[in-house]
């Protein structure tokens, strides 16, 4: 008996019927039934349009069952919530965009846009990451306290400090007592004020005091009996951890690190230094001969480098190379009140912010004006800038120098700096344009250029850093190029 074969595609009416309908009324079944509670958890189960705060505590009651309540909460769920009805879907929303905004409706001595200064970074953009909205077994409703360890340690979620102490090294014990026995995290004001900076309670000696006894002989003694009382602990010790017992800062000074404190100084009389030469300088130029020359002799001195050397620089060690305070930058504040106004801005160049105006300007006087480290401009931005930059790396110590040496920058400082693609003196800020003097073919003579050019060296309010504060765009290209079709139609001298 012969039997006809089925068109490829045509099954059988027992295969649909036994086989193939009942999983496809099977799979429909369960689509349905999985679709059926996501419509139900669209829906609010209790609530209607005119619901009111009663209401949701109801359902909510642990919103406000804790040590510490919202105190919009008991009584206020609509001050930030809004219950919204479309048809049979009820959702519930903030009354604005995001949490950081609402909170600042109330809080608004928080809101950034009123404060000035150095914000911590969460307070600016997200009060949730360190605040639950509702309630906290937290003091101001923070999410976990700001003492212990890793795993219970609000800060902790973010920082490291005390974390990884080197073996041999030392931990500050009041990291114990909370990061809130230091500092105060929504404290703002001038970044170059440490107490600032770093949001402390107050600033260094006053803080350090408040738990150490200037007059405990143990304390005398480790000074050495020098008075200490006045002194910026900061310079010498580092307030949270050290890889040196005594929380001993990363950069100190030779005889100090040493212990060898009587090649400066002899014993204390009446209560005050007393130094093994006549006065500060003279003291210091005993090792640092060559710094004195050319303080005395630079072609272009620095008034500044005038006056005893202690007043830059801290005698036994500091937070940074060469030992400046109060810092790098606020070091020269105190003469250069006008280059704090630059520092306000909104994009800082970092040597002018960070590492300190010494990583351009010779401090002790030099050859060139305005006391840079190169006569001239563009071999000082590509120093660091320039596709040939070579930093070399200091042999023990987390540093790379720059200059023959003459500055130390951290050793990670070069992963964030941009490099120009130049090639031949061109390439920035587009293929083939120069970035120094260069021939207007049209006037036939030479347009001088450097990055000054175009280029703020400490700072703007625009990015690019570009003169005047100008906005980066077609508009600041015509300052020299009157034809956007003929870029070698150059303005000499521009607008």
């Amino acid at each position: 008996m012969q039997t006809k074969k089925r068109p490829q595609g045509i099954r059988s009416e027992e295969s649909i019927n036994g086989g193939l309908l009942p999983r496809t009324v099977l799979m429909l079944a369960l689509l349905l039934g999985l679709a059926v509670p996501r419509l139900e958890a669209a829906r609010h189960p209790a609530l209607d349009a005119n619901v009111d705060s009663a209401k949701c505590i109801t359902c909510h009651a642990d919103k406000t069952n804790a040590k510490s309540a919202h105190a919009k909460v008991p009584n206020g769920c609509l001050s930030c919530h809004e219950v919204r009805v479309n048809k049979d879907i009820t959702r519930v929303k903030l009354i604005v965009p995001t949490p950081a905004a609402l909170c600042f409706t109330c809080h608004k001595d928080k809101n950034p846009a009123n404060i000035t200064g150095r914000i911590h970074p969460p307070d600016a953009r997200d009060c949730l990451k360190c605040h639950d909205p509702h309630t906290s077994n937290n003091p101001s409703l923070l999410l976990k306290p700001m003492s212990g360890g890793e795993k219970v340690n609000l800060c902790l979620d973010c920082h490291d400090v005390g974390v990884h102490v080197a073996k041999g090294g030392s931990r500050h014990p009041a990291l114990d007592g909370g990061c809130d026995t230091c500092h105060i995290i929504h404290k703002s004001g001038d970044p170059q004020q440490r107490e600032f900076a770093y949001h402390l309670t107050k600033d260094a000696p006053a803080l350090c005091i408040d738990c150490h006894d200037v007059k405990d002989p143990a304390i005398i003694k480790a000074h050495h009996g020098q008075p200490f009382e006045t002194a910026d602990c900061i310079q010498c010790h580092d307030a949270r951890q050290s890889n040196s017992p005594n929380l001993m800062q990363s950069f100190l000074h030779n005889p100090f690190e040493n212990k060898e404190c009587d090649d400066c100084h002899q014993p204390a009389k009446n209560g005050k230094v007393v130094l093994t030469q006549k006065d500060v300088k003279s003291t210091c130029a005993v090792c640092h001969e060559e710094q004195a020359k050319q303080i005395a002799n630079a072609k272009v001195q620095h008034p500044g480098a005038q006056d005893d050397c202690t007043v830059c620089h801290n005698p036994h060690g500091g937070q940074a190379p060469g030992f400046l305070q109060p810092g790098p930058v606020a070091a020269c504040l105190v003469c250069h009140p006008e280059r704090a106004d630059d520092l306000k801005k909104k994009h800082v160049h970092q040597p002018a912010s960070d590492l300190g105006c010494a990583t351009c300007h010779e401090p002790h006087g030099g050859n060139n004006a305005h006391l840079l480290r190169k006569a001239n401009v563009n071999e000082l931005c590509l120093e660091c800038h320039g596709p040939d930059a070579n930093p070399q790396k200091v042999e023990g110590q987390p540093l790379v120098t720059i200059f023959d040496g003459k500055v130390k920058l951290p050793v990670n400082y070069f992963s964030k700096v941009p490099v120009l693609p130049l090639k031949y003196g061109l390439g920035h800020p587009t293929e083939n344009h120069p970035v120094g003097d260069a021939l207007v073919p049209k006037a036939g003579k030479v347009f001088p250029m450097n990055c000054l050019t175009c280029h703020q060296p400490h700072a703007s309010n625009e990015p690019g850093m570009l003169v005047k504060d100008q906005k980066n765009d077609m508009n600041f290209c015509k300052t020299c190029h009157a034809n956007g079709l003929d870029l070698t139609d150059v303005r000499m001298g521009g607008k």
